[in-house]
């Protein structure tokens, strides 16, 4: 294995010597759950030094570090096949690749190519990501180090956040704003993904915004406003209200992701009143249907047991908010927020207001058989939009 893995090292540092090295990767990371999927290397020209820049293409992000020869030879040691069992060297003449299988042997193939191929110097930029960690304000949040790397203890929220601003992109990238975009994200918390969709909204799609942050803890907003001026984010702002006592006077998109039982309800009815062309929540907390329906004594089959009785009135909930958005003319959608494994409160109800208010009587009809069916009385969402 030593002896096969030298001999393409050699190759490697022969073709940098020589400035015939086009690119190289390695791929097939020995564990298969490995956040690193596979390291692309080109060589660059930065500040008149001849460089190996590394792209580290993680799950979730991409990483460039530059080294030099020598730098660049010490990190495939250290990652063949430590962390990786193929790697191809790609020259102006031919293909080297190095394969180690699962039981350590290695072997090596040398292809010659027929193309022309040129070494191509200039720095990669990273492509623009939707949300990134070596942003300072991170840090401040408590989800990385000074460095810019994710805690440990913060992995599976980060994968939460990033899976939120690529549903958020696909919903907001085909609507079309004009001027600044008014945002409130209602129940903001400790601001995660408030900063999320700061981020994605000013530093991907170049919009202007206004987005504020709602939140009834008064620490809260008082420490997540001084991190966005320490960090001059415009547009962005922490307000102390509850969801229910805030009301905008103009209102883009809302969004309440969490936001604990009824709070959900005092969102939507917000944004409908608001007129907001997009609403995006992920209830939590169906305690006021439940209550409704243990009180009731309308047991079948499935609500008898506990458990069952739990899930059918979280459906039962969010079923009637999807109508009762239809019924005021948006367009309606429930889709997985992220997989289970992350957080159980992974539904997430998405309503676009159409060119018309619906007001369809059929739509209340539907509401009222599922409250019959279910012994419940009304719908807080009901209530709150005087339906």
């Amino acid at each position: 294995m030593s002896e096969t893995l030298e001999k393409f090292l050699n190759r490697v540092a022969e073709s940098a010597e020589q400035s015939t090295l086009v690119k190289m990767t390695l791929s097939k990371p020995v564990q298969k759950h490995d956040d690193l999927r596979n390291i692309y290397v080109k060589p660059v020209l930065i500040k008149e030094k001849r460089l190996f820049a590394f792209t580290y293409h993680y799950e979730r992000r991409d990483e460039v570090k530059n080294y030099d020869a020598t730098q660049m030879l010490d990190m495939l040691r250290e990652m063949i096949p430590n962390r990786f069992l193929n790697a191809v060297l790609f020259t102006v003449s031919e293909d080297v690749t190095l394969l180690v299988s699962n039981k350590g042997k290695a072997t090596i193939q040398t292809k010659k190519v027929q193309e022309c191929r040129e070494q191509n110097l200039e720095h990669d930029k990273l492509k623009a990501r939707l949300v990134n960690p070596a942003n300072p304000w991170w840090y401040q949040l408590g989800l990385t180090t000074r460095e810019g790397k994710i805690t440990a203890d913060m992995q599976h929220k980060f994968k939460q956040i990033y899976k939120y601003a690529e549903i958020v992109e696909s919903l907001i990238k085909p609507m079309k704003f004009e001027g600044t975009v008014h945002i409130a994200d209602m129940g903001a918390g400790k601001g995660y993904l408030t900063f999320a969709l700061y981020e994605l909204l000013t530093q991907r799609l170049n919009l202007d915004v206004d987005i504020k942050g709602v939140e009834i803890r008064p620490d809260l907003v008082m420490k997540i406003n001084e991190i966005i001026k320490a960090n001059n984010l415009k547009g962005l702002e922490f307000v102390e209200s509850s969801i229910e006592a805030y009301h905008p006077e103009k209102l883009d998109v809302l969004i309440a992701l969490h936001a604990c039982n009824t709070a959900t309800d005092d969102a939507i009815a917000s944004g409908i009143k608001a007129g907001a062309e997009l609403i995006v929540c992920a209830p939590c907390c169906h305690k006021q249907i439940r209550q409704e329906m243990e009180r009731s004594g309308r047991f079948d089959a499935i609500t008898r047991y506990g458990i069952f009785l739990e899930r059918q009135a979280v459906m039962v909930t969010d079923t009637i908010r999807a109508l009762i958005l239809e019924y005021f003319g948006y367009k309606t959608q429930v889709m997985e927020f992220i997989e289970m494994e992350h957080t159980p409160k992974n539904v997430l109800l998405v309503g676009r207001r159409t060119s018309k208010v619906a007001k369809d009587p059929k739509i209340l009809q539907q509401i009222a058989d599922l409250k019959a069916r279910y012994g419940i009385g009304r719908h807080y969402l009901e209530a709150a939009l005087g339906i």
